[in-house]
Protein backbone atom coordinates (compact mmCIF):
# COMPACT_ATOMS: atom_id res chain seq x y z
CA UNK A 1 0.00 0.00 0.00
CA UNK A 2 2.72 2.71 1.18
CA UNK A 3 4.13 2.03 -2.68
CA UNK A 4 1.42 2.56 -4.16
CA UNK A 5 0.65 5.92 -1.83
CA UNK A 6 4.67 6.65 -2.75
CA UNK A 7 3.77 6.80 -6.67
CA UNK A 8 0.61 8.75 -6.56
CA UNK A 9 2.64 11.47 -4.87
CA UNK A 10 4.93 11.33 -7.14
CA UNK A 11 2.82 11.30 -9.99
CA UNK A 12 0.66 14.53 -8.64
CA UNK A 13 4.58 16.66 -8.38
CA UNK A 14 5.17 15.23 -11.61
CA UNK A 15 1.83 16.54 -13.72
CA UNK A 16 0.18 18.83 -11.22
CA UNK A 17 3.16 20.97 -9.43
CA UNK A 18 5.87 20.77 -11.66
CA UNK A 19 7.84 18.56 -13.89
CA UNK A 20 11.26 18.66 -11.89
CA UNK A 21 11.87 15.85 -15.08
CA UNK A 22 15.72 14.67 -15.49
CA UNK A 23 17.26 12.17 -18.14
CA UNK A 24 17.61 8.81 -17.39
CA UNK A 25 21.37 7.67 -16.72
CA UNK A 26 23.28 4.62 -17.44
CA UNK A 27 26.09 3.36 -15.12
CA UNK A 28 28.02 2.02 -18.18
CA UNK A 29 27.53 5.30 -19.48
CA UNK A 30 31.08 4.59 -21.88
CA UNK A 31 29.08 1.69 -23.80
CA UNK A 32 26.18 4.12 -24.54
CA UNK A 33 28.42 6.99 -26.52
CA UNK A 34 25.77 8.39 -28.41
CA UNK A 35 23.86 9.34 -25.61
CA UNK A 36 26.60 10.29 -23.43
CA UNK A 37 28.45 13.03 -26.36
CA UNK A 38 26.96 13.35 -30.03
CA UNK A 39 30.68 13.68 -30.53
CA UNK A 40 31.29 10.24 -30.68
CA UNK A 41 28.70 9.82 -33.60
CA UNK A 42 30.69 7.90 -36.47
CA UNK A 43 33.53 7.05 -33.45
CA UNK A 44 34.30 3.27 -34.86
CA UNK A 45 34.88 4.54 -37.78
CA UNK A 46 32.57 1.87 -39.38
CA UNK A 47 28.88 1.07 -39.41
CA UNK A 48 28.01 0.29 -35.58
CA UNK A 49 25.04 -0.90 -33.58
CA UNK A 50 24.81 -0.21 -30.00
CA UNK A 51 21.87 -1.51 -27.18
CA UNK A 52 21.50 -0.85 -23.88
CA UNK A 53 19.02 -1.29 -21.05
CA UNK A 54 18.82 -1.01 -17.75
CA UNK A 55 15.93 -1.43 -15.14
CA UNK A 56 16.81 0.56 -12.01
CA UNK A 57 14.97 0.00 -8.56
CA UNK A 58 12.92 -3.37 -9.48
CA UNK A 59 11.12 -3.36 -5.67
CA UNK A 60 10.45 0.33 -6.21
CA UNK A 61 7.88 0.50 -9.06
CA UNK A 62 10.72 0.37 -11.71
CA UNK A 63 12.29 2.31 -14.00
CA UNK A 64 13.33 1.00 -17.24
CA UNK A 65 15.24 2.90 -20.47
CA UNK A 66 16.15 1.19 -23.60
CA UNK A 67 18.16 2.53 -26.13
CA UNK A 68 19.28 1.47 -29.79
CA UNK A 69 21.77 3.19 -31.90
CA UNK A 70 23.18 3.00 -35.16
CA UNK A 71 26.12 5.45 -36.55
CA UNK A 72 28.20 5.68 -39.19
CA UNK A 73 31.09 7.71 -40.29
CA UNK A 74 32.15 9.13 -43.70
CA UNK A 75 36.08 9.50 -44.63
CA UNK A 76 35.11 11.70 -47.28
CA UNK A 77 33.53 14.54 -45.32
CA UNK A 78 35.80 13.56 -42.08
CA UNK A 79 32.17 13.37 -40.45
CA UNK A 80 29.92 10.71 -38.39
CA UNK A 81 26.43 10.63 -38.00
CA UNK A 82 23.95 8.39 -36.40
CA UNK A 83 20.35 7.49 -34.92
CA UNK A 84 19.44 7.30 -31.43
CA UNK A 85 15.92 5.51 -29.92
CA UNK A 86 15.47 5.74 -26.38
CA UNK A 87 12.64 4.64 -24.23
CA UNK A 88 12.30 5.15 -20.53
CA UNK A 89 9.19 3.83 -18.36
CA UNK A 90 8.55 5.27 -15.12
CA UNK A 91 6.65 3.84 -12.26
CA UNK A 92 5.36 0.10 -14.66
CA UNK A 93 4.52 2.60 -17.11
CA UNK A 94 2.32 5.05 -15.51
CA UNK A 95 4.71 7.91 -17.34
CA UNK A 96 6.66 6.99 -20.22
CA UNK A 97 8.71 8.88 -22.69
CA UNK A 98 9.78 7.82 -26.18
CA UNK A 99 13.05 9.85 -27.56
CA UNK A 100 14.33 10.11 -31.42
CA UNK A 101 17.45 11.62 -31.73
CA UNK A 102 19.56 12.27 -35.37
CA UNK A 103 23.24 13.27 -34.52
CA UNK A 104 26.09 14.62 -36.19
CA UNK A 105 29.96 14.84 -35.56
CA UNK A 106 32.83 16.32 -37.55
CA UNK A 107 36.38 15.02 -36.92
CA UNK A 108 39.38 17.79 -37.22
CA UNK A 109 42.82 16.75 -36.96
CA UNK A 110 44.84 18.48 -34.90
CA UNK A 111 48.32 16.58 -35.54
CA UNK A 112 49.55 13.05 -35.58
CA UNK A 113 48.38 12.06 -31.88
CA UNK A 114 45.71 14.99 -31.38
CA UNK A 115 42.03 14.96 -32.95
CA UNK A 116 39.08 16.99 -31.68
CA UNK A 117 35.31 16.08 -32.79
CA UNK A 118 32.31 18.62 -31.96
CA UNK A 119 28.41 17.15 -32.01
CA UNK A 120 25.75 18.12 -33.07
CA UNK A 121 22.19 16.63 -31.82
CA UNK A 122 18.33 17.49 -32.49
CA UNK A 123 15.47 15.58 -30.61
CA UNK A 124 11.73 14.42 -31.27
CA UNK A 125 10.17 13.75 -27.59
CA UNK A 126 6.99 12.28 -26.82
CA UNK A 127 6.19 12.37 -23.10
CA UNK A 128 2.89 10.15 -22.07
CA UNK A 129 1.06 9.30 -19.10
CA UNK A 130 -1.70 6.18 -18.05
CA UNK A 131 -2.76 6.71 -14.82
CA UNK A 132 -5.57 4.30 -15.16
CA UNK A 133 -3.76 1.40 -13.13
CA UNK A 134 -3.37 3.99 -10.32
CA UNK A 135 -5.42 3.90 -7.18
CA UNK A 136 -6.05 7.52 -5.82
CA UNK A 137 -6.84 9.08 -2.21
CA UNK A 138 -10.54 8.81 -2.57
CA UNK A 139 -10.25 5.12 -3.12
CA UNK A 140 -8.68 3.83 0.02
CA UNK A 141 -9.86 3.87 3.31
CA UNK A 142 -8.23 2.84 6.97
CA UNK A 143 -9.22 -1.04 5.82
CA UNK A 144 -7.40 -0.79 1.82
CA UNK A 145 -8.81 0.07 -1.42
CA UNK A 146 -12.54 0.36 -2.16
CA UNK A 147 -13.02 -1.24 -5.39
CA UNK A 148 -14.61 2.20 -6.47
CA UNK A 149 -14.30 4.69 -9.42
CA UNK A 150 -11.97 7.67 -8.49
CA UNK A 151 -13.45 11.35 -8.58
CA UNK A 152 -10.24 12.63 -9.07
CA UNK A 153 -10.48 15.29 -11.70
CA UNK A 154 -6.83 13.98 -12.86
CA UNK A 155 -8.16 10.92 -14.17
CA UNK A 156 -11.78 11.99 -15.19
CA UNK A 157 -10.34 15.12 -17.56
CA UNK A 158 -7.38 13.75 -18.68
CA UNK A 159 -6.60 10.22 -17.65
CA UNK A 160 -3.67 9.54 -20.30
CA UNK A 161 -2.20 12.81 -21.14
CA UNK A 162 0.59 13.33 -23.64
CA UNK A 163 3.40 15.98 -25.41
CA UNK A 164 5.61 15.87 -27.73
CA UNK A 165 8.31 18.58 -28.41
CA UNK A 166 11.78 19.32 -29.37
CA UNK A 167 15.33 19.58 -27.90
CA UNK A 168 18.79 20.51 -29.43
CA UNK A 169 22.22 19.62 -27.89
CA UNK A 170 25.91 19.63 -28.76
CA UNK A 171 29.09 18.20 -27.76
CA UNK A 172 32.64 18.64 -27.88
CA UNK A 173 35.80 15.57 -27.94
CA UNK A 174 39.16 16.04 -27.39
CA UNK A 175 41.04 12.62 -28.01
CA UNK A 176 44.71 11.05 -28.04
CA UNK A 177 45.64 7.55 -28.43
CA UNK A 178 46.10 7.13 -24.67
CA UNK A 179 43.22 9.89 -23.69
CA UNK A 180 39.69 11.66 -24.33
CA UNK A 181 37.84 14.39 -22.29
CA UNK A 182 34.64 15.40 -23.35
CA UNK A 183 31.37 17.42 -22.38
CA UNK A 184 27.96 17.71 -23.51
CA UNK A 185 25.32 20.17 -23.23
CA UNK A 186 21.52 18.91 -24.31
CA UNK A 187 18.27 20.45 -23.98
CA UNK A 188 19.67 23.99 -24.82
CA UNK A 189 15.96 25.48 -25.27
CA UNK A 190 14.84 24.08 -22.34
CA UNK A 191 11.48 22.86 -23.58
CA UNK A 192 7.88 22.41 -21.61
CA UNK A 193 6.90 18.83 -20.98
CA UNK A 194 4.30 19.26 -18.10
CA UNK A 195 1.17 17.79 -18.95
CA UNK A 196 -0.46 20.43 -17.04
CA UNK A 197 -0.14 23.89 -15.82
CA UNK A 198 1.79 25.25 -18.70
CA UNK A 199 3.32 28.54 -17.26
CA UNK A 200 4.81 26.35 -14.60
CA UNK A 201 8.58 26.95 -14.79
CA UNK A 202 8.69 23.55 -12.83
CA UNK A 203 7.63 22.24 -16.42
CA UNK A 204 10.81 23.37 -17.63
CA UNK A 205 12.90 20.01 -19.14
CA UNK A 206 16.23 21.84 -17.62
CA UNK A 207 19.84 22.01 -19.76
CA UNK A 208 22.01 18.40 -19.23
CA UNK A 209 25.94 19.67 -18.78
CA UNK A 210 28.11 16.48 -18.57
CA UNK A 211 31.82 16.26 -18.51
CA UNK A 212 33.33 12.98 -19.04
CA UNK A 213 37.13 11.90 -19.62
CA UNK A 214 39.56 8.52 -19.68
CA UNK A 215 43.00 7.41 -19.25
CA UNK A 216 43.70 4.15 -21.14
CA UNK A 217 47.00 2.36 -19.33
CA UNK A 218 48.43 -0.40 -21.12
CA UNK A 219 50.32 -3.36 -19.37
CA UNK A 220 52.61 -5.88 -20.08
CA UNK A 221 53.89 -9.05 -18.55
CA UNK A 222 53.01 -13.13 -19.35
CA UNK A 223 50.26 -14.32 -17.38
CA UNK A 224 50.38 -18.18 -18.70
CA UNK A 225 46.72 -17.76 -20.44
CA UNK A 226 48.48 -17.79 -24.18
CA UNK A 227 47.68 -15.78 -27.06
CA UNK A 228 49.34 -12.96 -24.93
CA UNK A 229 50.22 -11.05 -28.31
CA UNK A 230 46.53 -11.17 -29.55
CA UNK A 231 45.35 -9.75 -26.04
CA UNK A 232 44.24 -6.23 -25.46
CA UNK A 233 45.61 -5.93 -21.50
CA UNK A 234 45.16 -2.35 -19.98
CA UNK A 235 43.28 -0.43 -17.66
CA UNK A 236 40.73 2.58 -18.03
CA UNK A 237 39.88 5.12 -15.12
CA UNK A 238 37.05 6.70 -16.57
CA UNK A 239 34.76 9.41 -15.21
CA UNK A 240 31.26 11.12 -16.06
CA UNK A 241 30.10 14.26 -14.08
CA UNK A 242 26.25 15.48 -14.92
CA UNK A 243 24.58 18.42 -13.26
CA UNK A 244 20.80 19.47 -14.66
CA UNK A 245 18.47 21.45 -12.64
CA UNK A 246 19.22 21.52 -8.74
CA UNK A 247 21.26 17.74 -9.13
CA UNK A 248 24.35 16.61 -10.10
CA UNK A 249 26.46 13.46 -9.75
CA UNK A 250 29.55 12.30 -10.41
CA UNK A 251 30.59 8.42 -11.73
CA UNK A 252 34.17 7.65 -11.21
CA UNK A 253 35.69 3.86 -11.44
CA UNK A 254 37.77 1.92 -13.81
CA UNK A 255 38.00 -0.94 -15.21
CA UNK A 256 40.34 -3.04 -16.67
CA UNK A 257 40.55 -5.68 -19.91
CA UNK A 258 42.32 -8.54 -20.75
CA UNK A 259 40.49 -9.55 -23.70
CA UNK A 260 38.02 -11.28 -24.05
CA UNK A 261 37.75 -10.33 -20.20
CA UNK A 262 36.31 -6.44 -18.91
CA UNK A 263 36.14 -5.89 -14.94
CA UNK A 264 35.47 -3.11 -13.74
CA UNK A 265 34.16 -1.23 -10.33
CA UNK A 266 32.56 2.15 -10.02
CA UNK A 267 30.86 4.71 -7.74
CA UNK A 268 28.49 7.03 -8.28
CA UNK A 269 27.78 10.27 -6.08
CA UNK A 270 29.18 13.18 -4.34
CA UNK A 271 30.50 12.31 -0.83
CA UNK A 272 31.27 16.01 0.39
CA UNK A 273 28.09 17.56 -0.68
CA UNK A 274 24.30 17.35 1.02
CA UNK A 275 21.09 17.86 -0.66
CA UNK A 276 19.59 18.32 2.57
CA UNK A 277 20.49 17.88 6.24
CA UNK A 278 19.54 14.08 5.93
CA UNK A 279 19.90 13.29 2.86
CA UNK A 280 23.37 12.40 0.84
CA UNK A 281 24.27 11.76 -2.33
CA UNK A 282 25.81 8.60 -2.15
CA UNK A 283 24.33 6.74 -4.53
CA UNK A 284 25.69 3.37 -5.94
CA UNK A 285 28.30 1.33 -6.41
CA UNK A 286 28.81 -0.52 -9.40
CA UNK A 287 30.58 -4.22 -10.29
CA UNK A 288 30.92 -4.47 -13.82
CA UNK A 289 31.81 -7.98 -15.82
CA UNK A 290 32.43 -8.14 -19.93
CA UNK A 291 32.85 -9.37 -22.57
CA UNK A 292 34.47 -8.54 -26.29
CA UNK A 293 35.38 -11.15 -28.86
CA UNK A 294 36.42 -9.45 -32.37
CA UNK A 295 33.90 -6.08 -32.92
CA UNK A 296 31.81 -8.16 -30.61
CA UNK A 297 30.96 -6.67 -27.04
CA UNK A 298 28.57 -7.31 -23.78
CA UNK A 299 28.43 -6.29 -20.58
CA UNK A 300 26.18 -6.61 -17.44
CA UNK A 301 26.69 -4.17 -14.45
CA UNK A 302 24.83 -4.36 -11.05
CA UNK A 303 24.27 -1.06 -9.12
CA UNK A 304 24.33 -1.67 -5.47
CA UNK A 305 21.79 1.31 -3.95
CA UNK A 306 24.06 2.74 -0.89
CA UNK A 307 21.46 5.80 -0.29
CA UNK A 308 18.84 5.95 1.80
CA UNK A 309 16.67 3.64 -0.72
CA UNK A 310 18.86 1.01 0.94
CA UNK A 311 18.83 -2.75 -0.47
CA UNK A 312 14.99 -2.72 -0.67
CA UNK A 313 15.29 -0.77 -3.91
CA UNK A 314 16.22 -3.96 -5.49
CA UNK A 315 19.69 -2.44 -6.87
CA UNK A 316 19.66 -1.69 -10.56
CA UNK A 317 20.67 -4.15 -13.70
CA UNK A 318 22.36 -2.69 -16.74
CA UNK A 319 23.27 -4.50 -20.04
CA UNK A 320 24.66 -3.12 -23.35
CA UNK A 321 25.66 -4.91 -26.70
CA UNK A 322 27.57 -3.57 -29.06
CA UNK A 323 28.89 -4.90 -33.10
CA UNK A 324 31.20 -2.89 -35.26
CA UNK A 325 30.36 -4.08 -39.21
CA UNK A 326 34.10 -3.32 -39.97
CA UNK A 327 33.70 -5.74 -43.10
CA UNK A 328 31.22 -4.12 -44.27
CA UNK A 329 32.88 -1.80 -46.76
CA UNK A 330 35.63 -4.07 -46.88
CA UNK A 331 39.82 -3.95 -46.15
CA UNK A 332 39.25 0.00 -46.48
CA UNK A 333 37.34 0.00 -43.32
CA UNK A 334 40.24 -2.17 -41.37
CA UNK A 335 42.39 0.24 -42.49
CA UNK A 336 40.89 3.74 -41.90
CA UNK A 337 39.92 2.70 -38.33
CA UNK A 338 43.39 1.48 -37.47
CA UNK A 339 45.38 4.79 -38.71
CA UNK A 340 42.41 6.69 -37.02
CA UNK A 341 41.37 4.73 -34.26
CA UNK A 342 39.73 6.98 -31.23
CA UNK A 343 41.42 5.47 -28.29
CA UNK A 344 37.57 6.18 -26.25
CA UNK A 345 36.19 3.02 -24.10
CA UNK A 346 34.70 0.02 -26.41
CA UNK A 347 31.76 -0.84 -23.89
Amino acid sequence: MMKVLKLYISLFCITSLGAWAQDPQYSQFYANPLYLNPAFAGSALAPRLTVNYRNQWPSQGSFVQTSFGVDHFMPNLNSGVGLLITDDSQGNSAIRMTDVTGLYAYQLKINDGLAVRLGLQATYANRRGDFTGLIFGDQLTDRGPTGSQTNDPLLINNSTPSISYLTFGGGVLVYSDKYWFGTTVKHVNQPNLGFYNAGNPNNRLPMNISVHGGFKIPFGGYTGLGDEMDREKSITPAFNYRHQGVFDQLDVGVYATYSPLVLGVWYRGLPLKKYAQNINNHDAAVILVGYRYDNFSFGYSYDATISSLGPASGGSHEISLSYTLSDWVGGRARSRRKDNKLPCPKF
